[in-house]
């Protein structure tokens, strides 16, 4: 696809969720956005290549058309995509993530169902805590767990619900009836004080599900009908605070949704780097991903310096991400986060440089204690990441140790 085409589309600048379409008119990727137009024209930028890797440019070239869908809100975006994912499995999707490291929404089988977040990996055995026969519902799984979380905060202020930390009045830890700390704070609807029966409750888990399922026109007119039910009968207090949901429903407020939608969806993607050695010996380098804040696991590295003997931080460091970049078929991130200080910084810069890759460096300065007292880098990036920079070194740093710990004790083995 050349971006002629995109000149011709009509792309409106709201959110919504958008499609490439193979020529068979079969989704090849999803993704959601705050301004549809804007985020569909990131992927036709020069520097793709250098900000998402080869991956998603050959998904473009592959492209026959673009699609799309508006909602009304950044976290109907988030919940539509979520589930067109989940219902059509796009070639690229699959092939970038691994989802089962993501969150799922998941409603339990119970009296009063608990809304809970839990990665679908833990939902794949049957005998763990919240098997698949223990759950009503399952949603998901969601790529961006920060504003995932968000969105559960903004849905649960319009439909107060459980969640496990509250329980039942009269069950076996709260025979009392004692209020839970999210019934204090107006987001538990009294399940734990006996305010709210199992059948208006029933209401509220059936409002969360269609919601969950973009079925968002439903619920409308169903909240309509509750309220003229409750009018009709004289409970005004009743309707007047269905009639409240509805105009929270219809005027969504999720600004912290839309200040933390990054210009290329798929969470914000940080690499941090690290080395450990004891006087230059047993060298070794690292590299972690934190994504949105979380830890990706299964794309960290290790790396045995081969071309730094001495205590040469600077040198050893230059040989890790001139190792790691050299795999342009790996995901970039959107920020790189080095151990130590201006060379430190300087020496990634310089590395990227000669690859003709464009990503910001930040580099994460210690005091005698190691701990963080200062952040180098682009202020911008620094004041909008900082706690999630903070975590990626902290997490470079232990596990660089763990490894030469374990590089270290197998040199002492005969």
């Amino acid at each position: 696809m050349k971006v002629e085409y995109l000149q011709k589309k009509k792309l409106p600048d709201t959110p919504g969720v958008y499609f490439f379409l193979s020529k068979s008119k079969r989704p090849l990727y999803i993704g959601k956005a705050t301004s549809l137009r804007d985020r569909v024209r990131s992927y036709f930028s020069k520097d793709l290549i250098e900000t998402r890797g080869p991956l998603l440019v050959k998904m473009v070239e592959e492209a026959h058309s673009i699609e799309f869908k508006t909602t009304d809100s950044v976290l109907e975006a988030l919940i539509l995509e979520a589930d067109l994912i989940k219902k059509w499995k796009p070639e690229y999707n699959t092939k970038e993530k691994d989802d089962k490291s993501f969150n799922c929404v998941v409603i339990t089988k119970e009296d009063f169902p608990q809304i809970l977040l839990i990665r679908k990996k833990d939902l794949n055995f049957e005998d763990c805590k919240y098997g698949e026969r223990s759950l009503k519902a399952i949603y998901g799984p969601f790529t961006n767990g920060m504003q995932l979380r968000d969105a559960l905060k903004i849905i649960r202020k319009i439909f107060p619900y459980r969640d496990e930390k509250c329980f039942p009045k009269g069950s076996a830890k709260n025979k009392n009836g004692r209020a839970c700390f999210s019934r204090q704070v107006g987001l538990c609807p009294g399940v734990c004080t006996g305010e709210i029966s199992k059948e208006e409750y029933r209401k509220t888990i059936n409002h969360l599900e269609l919601f969950f399922e973009g079925k968002k026109s439903r619920l409308i007119k169903s909240l309509e009908r509750e309220m003229k039910e409750y009018a009709n009968v004289g409970e005004f207090e009743r309707a007047a605070g269905v009639r409240e949901t509805l105009h929270a429903l219809t005027h969504i407020r999720d600004i912290a949704l839309i200040k933390k939608d990054i210009v290329l969806e798929g969470g914000f993607y940080i690499e941090a780097y690290d080395v450990a050695h004891l006087s230059g010996k047993n060298m070794v380098g690292v590299c972690v991903s934190i994504v949105d804040g979380m830890s990706d696991k299964k794309n960290y590295k290790k790396f045995n310096i081969r071309t730094v003997s001495s205590t040469n931080d600077v040198g050893a460091l230059k040989e890790i991400l001139s190792r790691r970049f050299a795999h342009d078929e790996w995901r970039f991130p959107e920020l790189v986060a080095v151990d130590g200080s201006t060379a430190q910084m300087n020496a990634a810069k310089e590395v990227l440089a000669s690859r003709n890759i464009s990503i910001p460096v930040v580099a994460v300065v210690k005091d005698d204690k190691h701990k963080a007292r200062g952040i180098l880098g682009d202020e911008s990036i620094v004041r909008l990441h900082k706690s999630a920079i903070i975590l990626a070194n902290s997490e470079a740093h232990r596990f660089a140790i763990a490894f030469h710990k374990k590089k270290r004790g197998k040199s002492f083995l005969p």
